[in-house]
């Protein structure tokens, strides 16, 4: 699942997508697991922080979980 469909609020997707691009570009699989933490922490805050609804949460961590599952794969 790709971040494109997912409805962010303004000022949050350019982050979004960096952290996507971070664990698809990770070389080493300890690159992967950190850009995969920063991602889930970055969601965790956004949905603590009331900033997105636990349904677009959801949404980001399964797109960034699949990232994370592809890039593990490649490596």
């Amino acid at each position: 699942m790709s971040i494109e469909g997912i409805a962010l609020p303004k000022g949050i997707t350019q982050d979004a997508e960096k952290l996507h691009e971070a664990i698809l570009q990770a070389g080493t699989a300890e690159q992967l697991n950190r850009a995969a933490g920063k991602a889930e922490g970055f969601v965790l805050a956004l949905e603590c922080g009331k900033l997105i609804k636990s349904q677009i949460a959801e949404k980001l961590y399964v797109a960034y979980d699949d990232a994370a599952s592809q890039r593990l794969a490649a490596l």
